[in-house]
Parts: C-alpha cells; structure tokens; sequence
C-alpha cells in the first residue's frame, strides 16, 4: 500500500512540475531574472506548494497517516554553516541550470542530453558529498 502511494505521488508531483512549466529551465531562470524578462509564476507554484503543507503542518495533530505509524516530526529550525553553504550551492545550480532535484527527474522522459547530464551530475554530487563531508571535518579535526 505504501508503495502505490509513493508511484502515486510521484506520479502527481511529476505531472504537476510538467503541467506548471517547472521542467522548463528558461521558466526557473526567468523567475530568477528580475531585471530582466522576469518570470512571475514560479511564485504561484511555490506558494501552491507551501500553502497546503503549512495547513497539513497545524492539523495534522493527533492523527495518525494512512501508511505510517506517524508522521515525520517537523524539522528543528537550526541555522548552522552546513545548511548556509548546502543552500548558497543548491541555489546557484538552481539558478545556472534551471534545475533542482524533482524537475530534473521529472524532465528526464522528454529532456535530451543536457537533462541526462545533470542528472547524473545530482547523482554524482550526492554520492560524493558524505565524503568530502568526512574529509572536511578530519582536517578541521587536526
């Protein structure tokens, strides 16, 4: 059951990137242009995203989900060196490719070249980071 609801999900989430043009790496880039030919409407879709999930935060209280024992706690809200880079970095290879994690899988059906690219390059970044992480903390160490 939990499964189903996961390719659901997906399914829904993919489709509603597809639909909203976030697959599109001009749009993303044109949201990122504001002295230029500024772009709007990733707002919209940011905020169709962040609306219902601060609802879905306050009334979840005493509930239990439909495939889960629980739901997930609310993240602690500790701004620390690693989430100021880990953000400055996403940001940038955001805003230079038009691209973050779930559109870049999203576009993976019709993208060509360029989208196979980065995906592998996100795949290769997530493998890599636990590593550099260790090494930067041993030689912070010594």
């Amino acid at each position: 059951m939990r499964i189903l609801f996961s390719l659901l999900s997906g399914l829904l989430f993919g489709g509603g990137l597809f639909i909203s043009g976030m697959t599109d790496t001009s749009k993303v880039q044109g949201w990122l242009d504001i002295f230029g030919a500024w772009d709007p409407t990733l707002a919209f879709v940011l905020g169709g995203a962040i609306v219902p999930m601060f609802f879905a935060w306050r009334l979840t209280g005493g509930r239990r989900p439909v495939t889960a024992a629980q739901f997930p706690p609310q993240p602690p809200v500790k701004i620390d060196p690693r989430l100021a880079i880990g953000s400055l970095l996403f940001g940038a290879g955001w805003g230079l490719a038009g691209l973050c994690p779930g559109p870049a899988i999203a576009s993976l059906g019709y993208g060509g070249l360029f989208h196979w690219v980065f995906f592998a390059a996100m795949l290769a970044g997530m493998w890599l980071t636990p590593y550099i992480l260790r090494t930067v903390a041993a030689r912070q160490g010594a």
